[in-house]
């Protein structure tokens, strides 16, 4: 990792100076606006991604035809893990589904042996892939993020992309990229496809990930409009057959035009096109109990739930390992839950 460096290289992160006082700023207002929340309220939920829509059983199946070059960590060898799949709204507070909103695919695959990223679950089984319905994030780097958090508690998120009276200081790019996320129309989560945002490390390389859905046909006749419309439309689908996704690969190719430090940039796909590397099969379920609530509010899911093959990159992956774990301690306290990172035996 280099400190600012000019003429980055494939796969290299650019750690700003004085950043970690950045991330432990990032951390305080967060857990401050955490504890804020939920003074009183129970159970304490995620401070995004609060709304489930599902959590779900599934196989995740690495391709016997990975090609060679992505061939490293999980997708070195063909197998089948067992997997939790999470869908959800952004929204830090849960709302209905008519009100329009980004959307999140959380998948956690289980049986993954060797050492992890995130040095509190180093022993930990599991594989983490965090994925939402926009190719880019609304946020460049840490220090925009600090600020980004402190409008965020305040209550005023325009203040964050409009600072001043000066053009030059707005954040358009990253206005953009969060209305066109937040926007979108969403009947059914199992028919729209998601994106890393993100960059991680795939053995020497920086990839993106998507999950895009394939084989049955859109749903024709979208559930009636509710409070948990998408649950409704999930239920539906799943009680009658199987739902499936290519997981994909994008290899970045162009340090400059494919930035590791700004995923705000989207990265080309005609200069490099997502590769499948494996498919996800959501089977035929009933999963709208209470008991599979109960167990998936339980589950943390983080970007460092990872093999070092897989390692998160950039300013904004620093940001969520940094929040991630502590709001996950945060939320399990409160909830008097025992956190611990889900291992094969663990299920509703």
């Amino acid at each position: 990792m280099s400190a600012g460096s000019e003429v980055p290289r494939v796969a290299e992160e650019q750690l700003a100076p004085g950043e970690d006082a950045v991330l432990a700023r990032i951390v305080k207002v967060i857990c401050a606006k955490y504890e804020h929340d939920y003074a009183d309220l129970r159970p304490a939920l995620r401070d995004q991604h609060a709304k489930p829509h599902a959590c779900v059983r599934a196989e995740f199946a690495v391709s016997p035809d990975v090609p060679s070059d992505l061939r490293h960590g999980i997708f070195a060898e063909p197998r089948t893990y067992t997997a939790w799949v999470r869908f959800s709204s952004s929204s830090a507070q849960p709302r209905p589904d008519s009100k329009r909103d980004a959307h999140g695919m959380a998948i956690k695959l289980m049986g993954v042996e060797g050492d992890k990223v995130l040095p509190s679950e180093r022993q930990a089984t599991t594989q983490d892939f965090i994925v939402a319905n926009n190719p880019v994030f609304f946020c460049r780097n840490p220090s925009d993020y600090v600020v980004l958090a402190a409008r965020l508690a305040e209550g005023k998120l325009l203040r964050f992309f409009f600072p001043g009276v000066n053009p030059r200081r707005w954040h358009l790019r990253e206005l953009v990229n969060m209305l066109v996320a937040t926007t979108k129309q969403v009947t059914d989560p199992l028919q729209i496809r998601y994106w890393s945002q993100t960059p991680f490390a795939l053995g020497p390389h920086a990839v993106k990930y998507s999950a895009k859905p394939h084989g049955a046909p859109a749903d024709q006749e979208p559930v009636p409009a509710g409070r948990d419309q998408l649950e409704d439309a999930m239920v539906r689908r799943l009680a009658t057959g199987d739902a499936t996704f290519d997981f994909m690969v994008q290899l970045q190719t162009d340090p400059r035009r494919m930035p590791v430090e700004d995923p705000t940039i989207r990265w080309s796909e005609r200069r490099s096109p997502f590769r499948r590397v494996a498919t996800i099969r959501i089977p035929s379920q009933q999963f709208a109990s209470q008991a599979q609530r109960n167990f998936a509010q339980n589950l943390s899911f983080s970007p460092s739930h990872a093999l070092p093959e897989h390692r998160p990159l950039g300013g904004i992956n620093r940001v969520r390992q940094a929040a991630y774990e502590v709001i996950s301690e945060l939320r399990h306290d409160k909830n008097d839950s025992l956190r611990r990172e889900a291992d094969g035996r663990d299920g509703p």
